[in-house]
């Protein structure tokens, strides 16, 4: 039998408690629920009411974990709202696909007068071929005679919507039982719906909440830090944070590994630098988890990489990806800025691009000045730069999209690497801020990352 794969597609603004249940509900039934929260719709302006990074953050938050659901942000990512026709087209080779509806959107069905024929592009043609799964929606009673030629009635019905969530938050009421806890702590440690520009960061505690523990036993001092921890932290699907053990290497593993489970990190440095984590002396293991702390939602980078086979691959980065010569000769670069040629020969041994968390690493090593963690900003750095003579860096603003090319692939090959991993041969990089992926890093409010960079600044 071929693999059912039910395609769950909305706004999702928020995603609330009644859309997990429908989820869960979806995955007792499908081998595969596709969560596909929508990009930018010109139908619905209100999706843009909330940045998309907030709205993925909360899509992973509510709906990860869920048995057989999976968490699709493409669209935030490209930017776009694919429409059902063309989920149908890119689905359909993996398995047979289930349209999930409203019976709302049914109605009328028998006369040809339903949403799905009048309003859908494509909408007739996918009436007669595609399979729906219709949900059984309050105040709505789903006619036989209107469900197109292949449906499935899904017996659930349950209360709750968005835009209720939205008014109870605009009006500062609670939330709580429309919306999952994790989630109604995230909505409100960023003012989410609230406030008409969301923050970036939020004092608050950790007390009383459970974490899990990322330490490398194999290292004396991070076994010495983290002894006094254990036995206290829990597993990673129960904690509310995670607490990173180790040097900023570790800290940057731990955020590739985890951070679609869109929890906290907090670091306690047994490295050198330790800028992503906190100070040992600051962390009393006996009053562990802190009460006074600072959370920072941080940006990561989209990174689209070709190789010398022609073929594209995507990674996030959360520090910074670079591009270096792989033999003896320097590099020769080509770099595009928002599609404008910006340098049209760059010679060097290579080139970066750097969130504002990751200014102070590698980038910082090649001369650019660190920003400041909450600047709406990242940086394009070059490496030992021959031509042109006096170009060192570029401040670049948060929508910039970077393009960087080998103009000598053959006889100038050029290895690339994202927070230290390598990515293997590559002939180009495209990057930009991402508009789906974030980490949220969690600071001792007495030394935030704020004072950290005054330190590097300032010469301390």
């Amino acid at each position: 039998m071929p693999k059912r794969i039910a395609i769950f597609g909305g706004s999702f603004n928020p995603p609330g408690s009644h859309h997990a249940a429908i989820a869960t509900r979806l995955g007792q039934v499908f081998d595969e629920v596709r969560v596909i929260p929508c990009g930018p719709r010109p139908d619905k302006p209100v999706t843009d009411s909330v940045p998309p990074v907030y709205r993925a953050a909360l899509a992973d938050i509510v709906f990860g974990g869920l048995p057989n659901v999976v968490v699709d942000l493409s669209d935030f990512e490209q930017e776009t709202f694919t429409r059902n026709h063309e989920l149908q087209t890119r689905f359909e080779t993996q398995g047979e696909v289930w349209h999930v509806v409203g019976g709302d959107l049914v109605a009328g069905g028998a006369r040809g007068e339903s949403q799905i024929q009048k309003t859908w592009q494509r909408g007739e043609e996918l009436w007669q071929r595609a399979c729906f799964a219709v949900l059984q929606r309050p105040g709505f009673t789903v006619e036989a005679a209107d469900l197109p030629p292949h449906a499935e009635v899904i017996e659930l019905v349950v209360e709750g919507s968005s835009t209720l969530i939205r008014e109870h938050l605009s009006r500062g009421k609670c939330v709580g039982g429309l919306v999952p806890p994790r989630a109604e702590a995230y909505l409100a440690r960023y003012g989410l719906y609230r406030a008409p520009v969301p923050g970036n960061w939020a004092r608050g505690t950790l007390e009383d909440a459970k974490f899990f523990l990322q330490a490398d036993a194999s290292n004396p001092k991070v076994s010495e830090l983290s002894c006094s921890l254990d036995g206290r932290h829990v597993a990673a699907e129960h904690a509310d944070f995670i607490s990173v053990v180790g040097g900023d290497g570790a800290m940057l593993r731990s955020i590739r590994e985890h951070w679609r489970a869109r929890r906290p990190f907090f670091g306690i440095n047994a490295g050198h630098l330790g800028f992503l984590l906190n100070a040992p002396e600051q962390v009393n293991a006996n009053a562990f988890p802190p009460s006074d702390v600072i959370f920072r939602q941080m940006p990561m980078l989209f990174l689209e990489f070709e190789d010398e086979q022609g073929q594209r691959l995507t990674a996030h980065g959360f520090n910074d990806a670079w591009l270096e010569r792989a033999t003896s000769q320097s590099a020769w670069l080509e770099v595009t800025v928002n599609d404008v040629l910006r340098i049209p020969k760059l010679v060097s041994d290579g080139a970066l691009v750097a969130t504002a968390a990751g200014s102070t690493a590698y980038a910082r090593s090649m001369g650019a000045a660190p920003l400041l963690a909450d600047t709406p900003a990242w940086l394009l750095v070059g490496s030992n730069v021959l031509e042109p003579a006096h170009w060192r860096s570029a401040l670049l603003s948060p929508d910039t999209t970077v393009t960087i090319r080998s103009l000598d692939p053959k006889r100038r090959p050029l290895q690339a690497y994202v927070d230290g991993l390598s990515m293997g041969r590559v002939v180009a990089l495209h990057a930009r801020l991402s508009r789906a992926a974030a980490a949220e890093l969690v600071f001792c409010a007495s030394h935030d990352m704020a004072e950290k960079i005054a330190a590097i600044q300032f010469g301390a």
